[in-house]
C-alpha cells in the first residue's frame, strides 16, 4: 500500500497554529489533505500531530488520525524523518498490508499539485532510486552569491566567477519543501534524502513559496487569489 504522512505538530512559534491558521477560506492543512485524495494515490492518509486540536481539524476534512504523535517526537528538535519513522513502526504493528511507498507531505503546501506528486512517485520506481521531492530552480546563479566579513565588507563566495556570465554558469536547485517521496525501508534506516540514490520533480517559481515568518503568510496568500485566478493551481 502507498500511504501519506501530514506532518503537523501544534507547536509552532513564528506563526502560532500555523498548520490549521486560516488560509484563504479554510484551515491550510486542510489543502495538502484535499491534495492528497485528489491524487487517488493513497491507501491510507494519516495526519500525524500531537496536538487534539489539530487531530479535530484534520478528521473534519478526511484525514486519519489512528494515534497521537508522542511528545518525544513533538518538539523543536524532532525532525520529519523521526516522525516519519514514527509512523512506519506504528503501521508496521497496526496493518498487515505492507507499505510499497510512503510520502511524507507538508501541511503548508497550497501550491502542490496531484500532478506533482504523481510524477514524483513515477521517478521512485526507477532502479535504485530511494526518495524523490519536489525541487526549484535558484533565481540567481549561486555561483555568483556575496557574503559579508567580520568587518562588514562584501566579497564573492567564488570570486573566479566574478565575470563568468550568468549562461555560462551551471543551474542550482534547492528543496521546494513540498513533499518527500520514498521507500520504506530508506525512512527506516535514516538514508540520507539529497543524495544520488534520489531524483527530483521540478516545480516552477510561482509555485514555491516556504511560509515560515508572518510576512510569508501575507505573500502566500496573495500568491494563491493570483494564481487561482489564472486557473494556475
Amino acid at each position: 500500500m502507498k500511504v501519506c504522512i501530514i506532518p503537523a505538530r501544534g507547536g509552532s512559534k513564528r506563526i502560532p497554529w500555523k498548520n490549521i491558521k486560516t488560509f484563504i477560506d479554510q484551515p491550510i492543512i486542510a489543502y495538502s489533505i484535499d491534495l492528497a485524495k485528489k491524487s487517488e494515490l493513497f491507501n491510507r492518509i494519516i495526519v500525524s500531530t500531537d496536538s487534539y486540536k489539530i487531530a479535530s481539524i484534520a478528521k473534519k476534512y478526511d484525514a486519519e488520525i489512528p494515534f497521537i504523535r508522542p511528545t518525544d517526537i513533538a518538539n523543536d528538535h524532532a525532525t520529519t524523518l523521526d516522525v516519519i519513522k514514527h509512523a512506519i513502526e506504528w503501521l508496521e504493528k497496526n496493518d498487515e498490508r505492507a507499505i510499497s511507498a510512503i510520502c511524507c507531505l507538508y501541511a503548508t503546501v497550497p501550491f502542490a499539485r496531484p500532478s506533482d506528486l504523481k510524477k514524483s512517485l513515477v521517478l521512485l520506481t526507477e532502479k535504485n532510486i530511494q526518495y524523490t521531492f519536489a525541487c526549484t530552480r535558484f533565481p540567481f546563479p549561486i555561483q555568483r552569491s556575496i557574503r559579508m566579513n567580520h568587518e562588514g565588507n562584501v566579497e564573492m563566495f567564488w570570486p573566479e566567477h566574478l565575470s563568468t556570465r550568468s549562461q555560462d554558469l551551471e543551474p542550482a536547485f534547492h528543496d521546494a519543501g513540498m513533499f518527500y517521496w520514498g521507500r520504506p525501508g530508506a525512512f527506516a534506516s535514516g538514508l540520507p534524502i539529497f543524495a544520488p540514490h534520489s531524483k527530483s520533480v521540478h516545480i516552477p517559481h510561482f509555485r514555491v513559496q516556504d511560509i515560515d515568518e508572518p510576512d510569508d503568510w501575507v505573500r502566500a496568500e496573495m500568491l494563491y487569489e493570483i494564481l487561482s485566478q489564472r486557473d494556475e493551481l
